[in-house]
């Protein structure tokens, strides 16, 4: 039971006696919430004032007129009016300790599946198929699962799909490196590594020709802000202050985007530096002057089904898509469906059509666009040549998942810098008549390193997912061994117990360490941090789940038995835990509400310190009586479970010991 939920319905019938607007009713429930300090009770509700200024009352006689009409007998103590208008509320305890009885004896913790359940597309993780996953798919892989977990447990229909990146230029660059530089004998030995190989090649070649092209424009735009500074360097000494202020403001502005305009530029020599300074790079881009060009002439072959790249592009794929299942198998990350980007190829043709035929979209220099209010630039559904866009594969996807499933929502699980697209995406399918489906952008930041930079390798690269997983089970394995080891009766684990332990830990480590962060902040990758036994981690709460198992094991407790069993609640260090594992369901509901998993991790890491402060004051297999020594065992009981079941929400696992 949502315990907070269950405290708004009993006051909605009083608010709504006062207020007749039933908006306004909501918005001053939200302000009952859980109490900062246990001596204002367990939950505070703090409407009385607003509603006091809107009624010209008292806030106290507010106070005083909800509580009365108010049906809370059952629930709470006699409310405490406070101040000028705080009610206090205490759940009573024997409430709690039905509450708390119910929840042991449901598999589902006393968590209600929804009343009026929801469908969700959540579009997650969806990488290039054509090069191996790296760091930056970590965050929406481990979000959208953790999403998905969530919102099917709460009892909605969900339906997962990896929207893959399985056509377009990425692979016009395999199939234009396959056909002049494969190894054959390489190939049939390890073909993924030989596409990446082929991939990497000639992406290096096609950056040098688009660098090249690109750097005098850049120059060109630096100079012109150098410019811009030094007029506006000029205005700034001006009498005027107002036109002073106004022109200080423009030189940082300019400043900053001079900076940003050098570090594009530098970026510009670094790679045609990196192709020219190498003698083979630079007589492969001799030799394929036109390569950014023979690309997109290869791109266009295999969309309009040229026999030979249609043959090779199938012969590709199985190998590239069995090796990013590899990751997701180690993940424990599963999709309902995997529709990548040529499901709907043959569907771009019609969305073009149907937009122009509704005075949707319009030509506007040769290409076919939707121009939308509010954005300067419009989003182009078909370009000049005739090829289509991420945008129109991404408004055929829209209208495919709404004919098929007819979701309520649908959520993307994109990083930051994709902002503008949805935007403008969203704009589009609203104005093409999916006006009533919830459309989220469920962004996210970047994974830092201790530099403050996005995390890479020493040598500069990106870093690949499998190496990060590796990291991170290698990390967890040298943390379990020399825990096993300082053990003072000897080792305990087996070497295949350490290396199943390290798995579950190391990978728990890496996910929470990802979905304990606002999901809209960057992150630092610090693998010592996320595998400590003490803070907010993963390894925190599985060291905890197994330490409450021992205690059974120890005391060869029946759980069946003991679960159904009366709780008597004596000791003040039983209610803060008590609370605590009632207020599951508040965790998960806040999780849904704005898709936020960092709420869960959160309230376990409050959950598992509350446990430790309750076992340090009140013996469990030791305690004075049998009443007390069942009610302790149920109490560590559903801790454990919860703590389990919240794990298992983020999409980690949990070990019997550790």
């Amino acid at each position: 039971m949502n315990v907070l939920a269950e405290l708004k319905s009993r006051f909605r019938p009083a608010l709504a006696s006062l207020v007749s607007d039933a908006a306004k009713v909501s918005e001053l429930l939200e302000l009952i919430r859980v109490a900062q300090d246990p001596k204002f009770g367990d939950y505070q509700a703090n409407f009385a004032m607003p509603l006091g200024k809107v009624l010209g009352k008292s806030p106290r006689d507010v106070a005083t007129q909800i509580v009365t009409a108010a049906r809370l007998d059952d629930l709470v103590a006699p409310p405490e009016i406070a101040g000028p208008g705080f009610i206090n509320l205490r759940l009573r305890d024997e409430w709690v300790a039905a509450a708390l009885r119910m929840a042991a004896t449901d598999e589902r913790l006393g968590i209600d599946a929804a009343k009026n359940p929801r469908t969700y597309v959540v579009d997650y993780s969806s990488p290039n198929v054509a090069k191996p996953m790296h760091v930056g798919h970590i965050r929406s892989t481990v979000i959208g699962d953790s999403l998905a977990r969530t919102l099917r447990f709460l009892g909605h229909k969900v339906i997962s799909d990896n929207h893959l990146g399985d056509w377009g230029t990425q692979f016009g660059m395999i199939i234009y490196g396959y056909k002049h530089w494969v190894d054959q004998a390489q190939f049939q030995t390890n073909p993924v590594a030989e596409l990446s190989r082929l991939y990497k090649l000639v992406s290096k070649l096609v950056e040098y020709r688009e660098s090249l092209k690109s750097l005098p424009e850049a120059e060109r735009r630096l100079a012109a802000k150098h410019k811009e500074v030094d007029e506006q360097k000029t205005l700034s000494k001006s009498a005027d202050k107002a036109v002073s202020k106004k022109a200080n403001d423009a030189v940082r502005r300019c400043l900053k985007q001079a900076e940003e305009l050098a570090e594009e530029i530098a970026s510009l020599k670094g790679k045609i530096a990196a192709v020219e300074q190498d003698v083979s790079l630079s007589k492969l881009v001799q030799e394929h002057a036109s390569i950014d060009e023979a690309v997109l002439a290869e791109t266009a072959k295999l969309h309009a089904d040229d026999a030979e790249n249609h043959r090779l592009w199938h012969e590709f794929l199985p190998h590239c898509r069995d090796e990013i299942q590899k990751v997701y198998s180690r993940l424990d990350v599963k999709f309902d469906y995997e529709h990548g980007e040529s499901f709907y190829h043959d569907r771009l043709a019609a969305v073009v059509e149907d937009m122009k035929k509704k005075g949707l979209a319009q030509e506007s220099q040769g290409a076919i666009c939707v121009f939308l209010e509010g954005f300067e630039a419009p989003m182009i559904v078909q370009k000049k040549d005739g090829a289509f866009l991420y945008s129109t594969t991404d408004l055929a996807t829209i209208a495919y998942r709404m004919e098929t499933w007819q979701p309520h929502a649908i959520l993307y699980v994109v990083d930051h810098r994709q902002s503008d697209h949805f935007d403008k995406l969203f704009a589009a399918a609203r104005k093409w008549g999916y006006d009533s489906v919830e459309l989220q952008h469920i962004k996210f930041g970047t994974v830092m390193g201790k530099d403050g930079k996005p995390y890479k390798t020493r040598s500069g690269d990106t870093v690949g997912l499998e190496g990060l997983l590796d990291e991170a089970v290698s990390q967890a394995l040298k943390v379990v061994s020399e825990n096993d080891d300082a053990n003072p009766s000897g080792p305990a684990l087996s070497s295949e117990e350490r290396r199943n332990i390290s798995e579950v830990v190391g990978l728990g480590g890496l996910k929470y360490a990802d979905l304990s962060h606002n999901r809209t902040t960057d992150y630092e990758f610090d693998a010592e941090k996320m595998l400590a036994k003490t803070g907010n981690t993963a390894t925190y709460m599985q060291y905890s789940y197994a330490r409450v198992r021992s205690i059974f094991a120890r005391g060869g407790i029946a759980l069946s038995v003991l679960r159904d069993t009366l709780l008597i609640l004596t000791h003040p260090a039983e209610r803060p835990l008590s609370l605590m594992l009632l207020r599951f369901a508040e965790a998960l509901a806040e999780t849904e509400a704005d898709y936020m998993p960092h709420h869960l991790t959160a309230y376990l890491f409050d959950l598992t310190k509350s446990y430790f402060t309750f076992y340090e004051y009140c013996p469990v297999l030791k305690a004075d009586t049998e009443g007390s020594r069942t009610t302790r065992l149920i109490l560590s009981d559903l801790t454990a479970r919860t703590i389990k079941q919240g794990l298992s929400l983020l999409g980690i696992g949990v070990v019997e010991k550790m």
